[in-house]
C-alpha cells in the first residue's frame, strides 16, 4: 500500500471497507528512514506536561508526509492526552503549519476551541528549539474499588441508561433504561432520567450511603465540562443546568459522597478489578466510542482518553464525524454508526427512520441468526480494531484491551474479538504475544460499566 510516497504492508482490509488506510501502519511506514528529531509538548494548565518525540525526514519530496504525520500526532495526541496548548519543538515550518490549522477557520478550529472549552483557557500552538523542548511531568490518582455500604452506580450511555443498586460489593438490581439524551434539547429531560433511575435503584436498598456516575464526557469535580449527551443543549442553558445536574440529582436522594467518571476510565478500572492487573485500556462501542486507561500501578491519569476523537484512517474519502467535521476518526469505526455504516455496505436493509441503537439491533439478530452479511459487518470491526490497537501501542503500555459496549454484545462481539486477535497474529506478532482482548460475560459488558460506577465514591 502506498499513501503521500510511504510505503507500507497491510494484510488485511475489510471486505466492506475496500478504502481503508491503517493510519497506524502508515506511522510504521513513514518513519524507517525518518532522522530530523521532532518533539510534541502538551501542556495542561494544571502544569503537567506530556512529551512525544519522533523523526521527521524534512526533506522536499516527503514534506506533504511529513505535515500530515505530525498533524495526525498532535490531533492523536490531544484527543488521549489533553491540554491547552501545544509546543512543536525542531522544526519551525512544521510548527507554522500546525498552527495555522488550530487557529479559528483552521481545519482543526473544532479542536481548538474544545481543549480551550474543556481547560477554560485560549489554545495555544508554540514553536521551541528542540535543545529548548519541555520535560514531562504526568500525574495519577488513585479512584474506585469502594464497595462498603448500600450505592447506586449509574451509568449513563447514549441510547440507554444504566443503573445498579449495590449492597456491601453485590449487584442485588440492575437494570436498562432506553432514552435519547442526544435528541433532546431540554436537560429537563436528561435530569429526569436521572433521577428516575437513581430513585429506582434506590428503592431496592434500605438507604443510600454514596452514587457513582460512568458517563460520556469529560468531568471536573463532579462537574459536566463537555459532554455529547448534551449536544443538542444550547449553551447558555448547558452553563445554567447541565454543568452541575449530577450534583443536583444527587441532592433528590439525599446528602451524599458523589464521584463523576468519564465512561472510558470506567471501563479500564473495571477490567483492572475484574483481572487484578493494571495496564489496562478500556474501549467500550455504545453510541460513540468511549476510551480510557489504568496504568500498570493501578492508578487513573488526568489524560482525556477521548478516542472516538482520534483518527485511525488515512482514507480521503472516509466517514465523516458530524460533530468535529473530520474523518477517519474513531467513532464511526467502533460505535453503532460504524456496524450500521458496514451493514448498509454489506446490503442489509436498515429503515432510514430506525435510530442507530434500532439499526445495529437488527445487524446483531441476523448475527445470531448466522447471516453471513452480518458476519462480515463484524469481520470488518474487527480488522479495524487490530489496526487501531496498533496505533494506541504508540500512546499507552498495553498488556489488556478490555471491550464493553453495546457494539460488543452477542456472537457480534465474539467475531469482532477473534478477528482482531487474527490479524494481530498475522499483521503485528509482537504485539499480539503481549496484548490481550477480554471480553467479559454478557452481563458485564452491557451492565458492568454502572457496577464498577457504585465503587467509585469513598464514604467518610
Amino acid at each position: 500500500m502506498k499513501f503521500l510516497g510511504v510505503d507500507f504492508e497491510v494484510k488485511n482490509i475489510p471486505e466492506l471497507d475496500k478504502g481503508f488506510i491503517p493510519l497506524g501502519s502508515f506511522f510504521d511506514g513513514y518513519l524507517k528512514g525518518a532522522k530530523k528529531p521532532v518533539t510534541l509538548a502538551i501542556k495542561r494548565p494544571d502544569g503537567t506536561t506530556s512529551i512525544y518525540d519522533t523523526f521527521i525526514h524534512d526533506t522536499a519530496d516527503m514534506r506533504e508526509a511529513d505535515r500530515f504525520y505530525i498533524s495526525r500526532l498532535v490531533k492523536i495526541l490531544l484527543w488521549i492526552r489533553g491540554g491547552a496548548s501545544v509546543i512543536v519543538c525542531g522544526d519551525e515550518q512544521i510548527a507554522g503549519h500546525i498552527k495555522a490549522e488550530y487557529c479559528a477557520g483552521g481545519c482543526r478550529s473544532f479542536d481548538a476551541e474544545f481543549m480551550g472549552r474543556v481547560f477554560d483557557t485560549y489554545f495555544t500552538v508554540n514553536y521551541s528549539p528542540i535543545d529548548e523542548k519541555p520535560g514531562a511531568n504526568e500525574k495519577t490518582f488513585s479512584v474506585g474499588n469502594n464497595f462498603d455500604g448500600c450505592r447506586i452506580g449509574f451509568d449513563a450511555g447514549g441510547s440507554d441508561r444504566k443503573v445498579s443498586a449495590v449492597v456491601d460489593g453485590e449487584a442485588i438490581y440492575s437494570e436498562e433504561v432506553v432514552w435519547h439524551p442526544k435528541l433532546n434539547e431540554d436537560p429537563e429531560y436528561h435530569f429526569n432520567g436521572i433521577v428516575e433511575s437513581f430513585k429506582t435503584a434506590a428503592s431496592k436498598m434500605p438507604k443510600v450511603d454514596a452514587i457513582g456516575v460512568s458517563s460520556a464526557g469529560i468531568y471536573l469535580d463532579n462537574h459536566v465540562v463537555v459532554a455529547s449527551l448534551f449536544i443538542r443543549v444550547p449553551l447558555p442553558v448547558f452553563n445554567e443546568k447541565v454543568k452541575d445536574i449530577f450534583i443536583r440529582a444527587t441532592k433528590e436522594i439525599g446528602d451524599v459522597p458523589l464521584y463523576v467518571l468519564n465512561d472510558g476510565d470506567t471501563t479500564a478500572l473495571s477490567g483492572a478489578e475484574n483481572l487484578d492487573q493494571g495496564s489496562v485500556l478500556g474501549i467500550a462501542m455504545g453510541t460513540s466510542q468511549a476510551g480510557g486507561y489504568v496504568t500498570g500501578e493501578g492508578t487513573i491519569t488526568n489524560w482525556l482518553n477521548e478516542l472516538a476523537f482520534v483518527p485511525l484512517d488515512c482514507n480521503p474519502d472516509a466517514m465523516r464525524d458530524e460533530w468535529s467535521g473530520d474523518i477517519g476518526c474513531g467513532v464511526k469505526y467502533f460505535s453503532q454508526d460504524g456496524v450500521n455504516k458496514l451493514a448498509e455496505a454489506a446490503g442489509i436493509k436498515l429503515d432510514a427512520g430506525l435510530s442507530p441503537a434500532e439499526k445495529l439491533k437488527i445487524t446483531q439478530e441476523l448475527m445470531e441468526a448466522g447471516d453471513g452479511k452480518a458476519e462480515e459487518v463484524f469481520r470488518g470491526i474487527g480488522i479495524y480494531l487490530a489496526n487501531a490497537i496498533n496505533l494506541y501501542d504508540r500512546f499507552y503500555d498495553l498488556k489488556n484491551i478490555l471491550l464493553l459496549g453495546r457494539v460488543m454484545s452477542g456472537e457480534g462481539g465474539n467475531v469482532i474479538s477473534k478477528t482482531a486477535e487474527r490479524v494481530l497474529k498475522e499483521e503485528y506478532p509482537e504485539l499480539a504475544k503481549r496484548v490481550v482482548l477480554v471480553l467479559p460475560d454478557k452481563s458485564s459488558r452491557r451492565v458492568g460499566q454502572s457496577i464498577t460506577a457504585a465503587g467509585l465514591p469513598k464514604i467518610e
